[in-house]
């Protein structure tokens, strides 16, 4: 009985040697992280490059980044938050529920307007646009424009650019700017405003027909952040550090997304 006690003991041991010997973790890590919407083309296989590297896994759950803030407000389980903007990160850590130290600026985007289909005409936009006259009596498909970042970005856009009277009141809002992307994308609404990411997610049912000036929008900036509350700190720092890697900043660029400085 000793003997075979033993035995499985060194075998147990030598395991766990050579398993650090090669770099991989003696068991995988799971984390939580809750990501704006507008991240999940490229953070589904960042996420799982990262798992084929590493052996540990994050479940991603994607939303509106205000819900997503203030379901951790209440309560929810999270390890990581990315938001498309400060304003919501800046809420959950008013709250004392991130670790500020972990907090870093992930990734940028680009504000465009889109319409249903391949090969639709581009435009200009500016002041002398006529984007009422280009619905034709349909919607303009955008993300909630007192709640969602996207919506948010895109109601300033139009604020700024003197197009906000005129569609004002021909709006479709959606929760998340992929539902507005959707929505422009099943020919529900003829034009939409969206992130330069969303547009490339889905190429084959829309076209970028102009892209915002960025001095008519705050810059758009997706900070992230580990959860003071996590139980996987190690793990939910070492994504966070993934995601600053040249593998995820090249996912990140193929689709889309602006990079930022190195941190």
């Amino acid at each position: 009985m000793f003997g075979q006690t033993y035995r499985r003991v060194k075998m147990l041991l030598r395991a766990v040697v050579l398993s650090l010997m090669v770099g991989l973790p003696v068991q995988a890590g799971e984390i939580t992280v809750f990501a704006a919407a507008s991240l999940k083309t490229a953070l589904d296989e960042i996420a799982a490059d990262w798992q084929a590297g590493t052996g540990n896994s994050a479940v991603i759950a994607y939303g509106g980044s205000a819900a997503l803030a203030r379901q951790i407000i209440a309560g929810a389980p999270a390890d990581v938050y990315i938001s498309a903007a400060e304003e919501w990160m800046d809420a959950v850590q008013d709250e004392g529920l991130i670790r500020p130290e972990t907090r870093r600026d992930v990734v940028g985007n680009r504000l465009v307007l889109i319409a249903h289909g391949n090969g639709a005409a581009p435009v200009t936009l500016d002041q002398n646009l006529d984007l009422a006259g280009l619905l034709g009596g349909g919607r303009l498909s955008m993300a909630l424009v007192d709640a969602v970042p996207a919506g948010q970005y895109g109601k300033q856009a139009l604020i700024t650019l003197g197009l906000w009277d005129s569609v004002k009141d021909s709006l479709a809002q959606s929760e998340n700017v992929r539902i507005a992307l959707q929505l422009v994308a099943l020919g529900e609404a003829p034009l939409g405003i969206v992130y330069a990411s969303d547009a490339i997610a889905d190429q084959a049912h829309v076209s970028v027909v102009a892209s915002f000036p960025e001095t008519s929008h705050s810059p758009i900036r997706y900070p992230g952040a580990v959860i003071a509350t996590s139980g996987a700190v190690p793990e939910a720092e070492a994504f966070l550090t993934y995601l600053g890697s040249d593998a995820a900043r090249s996912v990140f660029a193929a689709q889309g997304f602006t990079l930022l400085a190195a941190p």
